[in-house]
């Protein structure tokens, strides 16, 4: 909900940043009382200065990392609503591909991960094609979903204003299964940084997972918070851009 429309925008804010807060004292509590393994959990002074003997390094690495997630948010996108859109306007093409789509969709992206690598052309390919195959389904569910089930009445409207085509497409079908696209758009999104991630930490010499499983294996914990903390932010950072996004987008529907 936009600042506009919640009156206690404001407060809700003030809540949100006390719960951080309460976090923070909690780690801090936590490790200086020894209740945890310090070598696993070091103190957040030595996490602060990780922080700022890497950060020039942490901002190569996302730049990479976008170098990769950019891309493959693009093809999941164009794959998406080539196959959505079809499945979701005729019944006769959805009763025949939903099973197929379905059983694919299935199949872990770990359970895939080691042909990729055998049989692309180089790591960059593979990972391209496990973000992209990580993340395409929620969007193309979405797709096919906001489509099947628009009311009745936009399309009766549709009929009555004589929109056919191309024309009712983009003036009514797409903008009535817009909510659930974007919805879709945003879990997909999700999924393509958990994918981003796990392909980063094998093969490659850049981005946020290699940084992380790096310093885990070099038993270096506070650089690994400190990377861990990174990736939280830029995540979240990249999901209130994208919410923002929906809220301008969608902003004839109801919060």
């Amino acid at each position: 909900m936009s600042k506009k429309k919640n009156p206690n925008y404001k407060i809700h804010r003030v809540i949100t940043a006390l719960i951080f807060v309460g976090i923070y004292l909690f780690y801090e509590f936590i490790t200086r009382a020894h209740i945890v393994n310090r070598y696993l959990f070091p103190l957040t002074n030595e996490i602060v200065k990780s922080f700022q003997h890497y950060w020039r390094e942490m901002l190569v690495n996302a730049w990479y990392s976008f170098e990769l997630l950019i891309p493959a948010l693009l093809i999941s996108a164009v794959v998406a609503f080539a196959v959505g859109i079809p499945m979701g306007l005729f019944a006769n093409i959805r009763d025949i591909l939903h099973p197929v789509v379905y059983a694919i969709s299935v199949i872990p992206v770990l359970l895939l991960s080691p042909f990729a690598l055998y049989l692309a052309p180089s790591f960059r390919m593979a990972s391209l094609f496990l973000i992209a195959y990580g993340s395409v389904w929620a969007l193309l569910f979405s797709v096919i979903n906001g489509i099947m089930t628009i009311d009745k009445r936009y399309l009766d409207n549709a009929a009555t204003l004589e929109l056919t085509g191309v024309e009712k497409f983009f003036h009514v079908i797409l903008p009535a299964a817009s909510p659930s696209i974007v919805s879709g758009f945003i879990t997909s999104v999700r999924s393509a940084f958990v994918t981003l991630v796990f392909a980063e930490m094998y093969g490659t010499k850049y981005g946020m997972g290699y940084f992380v499983k790096r310093n885990a294996d070099l038993g270096r914990f506070e650089h690994v918070w400190s990377g861990f903390i990174w990736m939280v932010i830029v995540l979240v950072t990249v999901m209130a851009i994208v919410e923002a996004i929906k809220s301008r987008l969608l902003h004839w529907t109801i919060d």
